[in-house]
């Protein structure tokens, strides 16, 4: 198999022949991590790669500060193209922020209308930066993804915040269904760009799950989401009806997998061990879908022993078994607590789980 074709066979639970090792490190981690590596002969597992979204023409940091009267940021705070502002914290955040909303205040249809959201590919010329550079990747031989996390939901409660969004949607308010669509048909937008450009896969995703329960009901999940989830998904697909669409939600979604099988995603990420079971999970939903994480950022990979981290790679790809259906990695971003030996200890098990 070529790394692409062990990639998405791997989704399609048909077979691997290796298994990816993927990782995301904090800055702190990632200066001790290229510190060891310089010193040691680590090979690591290719995965999948990336390409970039579409160029946005989005609005000016002065342009955005109009939506947030009264209030002084410390100097560096970044407001992104959303017009969402996120301020630096303590020393002791480290690479954490607080977020603030522009339309926190906003009471009326009219001010959504209004609002600067950013412009996606404003010069028609996106479309073809994508596609060559998805091409350079499979001709390469690797599999091209499309990262679109913060796909709806996110985007839309980092704007209004999320207690005034729940309100919103609770209430029927009119400001929830044209804020979210509003989201919606840039997402659509995005997607169909990735598709044609060749990408195999689409990241999709939001935080919908709690530490030990959903975020919403599943009938608000339902009414309001799931549909415009499953737009997003179905203009993807009538690019490339093959297209593979990961989910992401971090902390406890349980109730929610049958509504996200349902509006058409294949993997889910990052099945959280904190906060799910993920052989009850596999038992229950793994001849619909396929998982990517289960290696646990709150638990293993900062608190275990590189044998813990080593075991725990083994038992769930045990669990998940040679036809695939895992990408065995931590569940989120590895923070500054993770020892090195650990993340390096991952990386091995990978390795030598297809090699036993």
């Amino acid at each position: 198999m070529t790394s692409r074709e062990n990639y998405l066979s791997i989704a399609r639970r048909t077979g691997y022949s290796y298994m990816p090792a993927e990782f995301n490190m904090c800055p702190s981690l990632r200066e001790k991590y290229l510190a060891y590596t310089a010193e040691h002969d680590i090979r690591v597992p290719e995965g999948a790669g990336y390409i970039s979204d579409l160029p946005a023409k989005c609005a000016s940091y002065d342009e955005f500060l109009k939506y947030y009267p009264g209030k002084t940021f410390k100097p560096g705070t970044h407001i992104n193209g959303w017009g969402v502002a996120n301020e630096p914290g303590s020393a002791a955040a480290f690479h954490m922020t607080y977020m603030h909303h522009p339309m926190e205040h906003f009471d009326s249809v009219e001010q959504i209308l209004a609002y600067p959201f950013p412009q996606f590919d404003p010069d028609g010329n996106g479309l073809a930066a994508q596609t060559a550079a998805a091409k350079q990747l499979h001709d390469a031989g690797r599999a091209v993804i499309g990262g679109m996390q913060c796909t709806i939901w996110e985007t839309a409660w980092y704007m209004r915040g999320m207690e005034n969004l729940m309100c919103d949607m609770m209430s029927e308010d009119p400001i929830a269904e044209v804020l979210l669509d509003r989201v919606t048909d840039i997402a659509v937008q995005r997607a169909v760009s990735y598709t044609k450009a060749g990408a195999d896969v689409l990241f999709l995703g939001d935080d919908v799950g709690m530490q030990f329960t959903i975020m919403m009901s599943e009938g608000l999940y339902g009414e309001w989401l799931k549909p415009r989830l499953k737009r997003v998904i179905d203009a993807a697909r009538a690019v490339n009806p093959d297209v593979i669409i990961f989910y992401h939600s971090c902390g406890h979604v349980t109730e929610l997998i049958p509504q996200l099988i349902e509006a058409g995603v294949d993997v889910l990420d990052p099945v959280q061990p904190e906060c799910m079971d993920f052989k009850k999970i596999h038992d229950t939903f793994g001849d619909r879908l396929s998982f990517h994480g289960t290696i646990g950022t709150q638990s293993v990979m900062p608190f275990g022993t590189p044998e813990d981290v080593r075991r725990t790679v083994f038992e769930n790809l045990g669990i998940a078994g040679r036809q695939g259906g895992l990408y065995v990695c931590p569940t989120h971003l590895l923070e500054p607590e993770v020892p090195v030996e650990n993340v390096i200890a991952y990386i091995q098990a990978c390795i030598d789980y297809c090699e036993k």
